[in-house]
């Protein structure tokens, strides 16, 4: 039975891409434990052949998310509910401020190759955040969105992450997805190792200086799917 969640909104209408495609974006913020049953029933249908495909944008409260591979030793301070997310990766932060992306997509017949999915994935997110007038890219040995801070005081700004991508797959249907720090507080990372990877700061688009808004992200990114789905043929 589909658990009993707010139904979220479609945000924009165009009849062909939703006749394959269900897109849907969620107002308020969502309680994760919801979002995962949602997205689990989702899948499972969409592998039964008896709903479309989904990409769901939405928010949620401040919590902790353990990939497959976290470790607990990165997790310093447990001052947000931490929840097992059954995607890939380790600890990271969801929380205002942050946009999610839940991508359940049927590989059955878009190719049956995970590691092109997932390029696919930064591949869309990066295109966005470069419509934003923000230079992203990927980094070797290193999944996820990763970016530069602005110059300080004549200093090139530091690396740091901007997004990251978690994508689990059952029966040839993915799961979970993408987020993109928009403009949350960054200090709520201070309770993870992000990623696993303590040499790195986070930072968001708000703190990059760009006035970009939710919205536009989500306008951005809606622009770029049909490039997004052709990669996957």
């Amino acid at each position: 039975m589909r658990p009993a969640l707010a139904a979220p909104r479609d945000q924009w209408q165009d009849a062909t891409m939703n006749d394959e495609i269900e897109w849907k974006v969620s107002d308020g913020l969502v309680p994760y434990p919801e979002a995962l049953a949602w997205m689990e029933a989702r899948a499972a249908a969409i592998a039964e052949g008896s709903a479309r495909e989904c990409i769901w944008l939405l928010e949620h409260p401040p919590l902790y998310s353990a990939g497959t591979s976290a470790d607990v030793a990165e997790l310093l301070d447990d001052r947000f509910p931490v929840f097992k997310a059954g995607r890939g990766g380790r600890y990271t932060y969801h929380g205002p401020g942050q946009r999610i992306g839940y991508l359940m997509i049927d590989l059955n017949k878009r190719g049956r190759d995970v590691r092109c999915f997932v390029h696919a994935v930064e591949g869309w997110v990066i295109a966005t955040l470069s419509k934003l007038g923000i230079e992203a890219r990927r980094e070797a040995g290193r999944i996820g969105i990763w970016t530069n801070e602005p110059e300080k005081n004549g200093r090139p700004g530091a690396e740091a992450k901007i997004g990251a991508i978690g994508i689990r797959v059952r029966r040839w249907v993915s799961f979970h997805g993408f987020s993109v720090n928009i403009s949350p507080d960054l200090s709520h990372f201070g309770g993870i190792i992000p990623c696993g990877l303590p040499d790195f700061p986070v930072t968001s688009v708000a703190s990059m200086d760009n006035p970009a808004t939710m919205s536009a992200f989500d306008s951005a990114l809606y622009e770029g799917l049909a490039g997004f789905l052709a990669e996957l043929k």
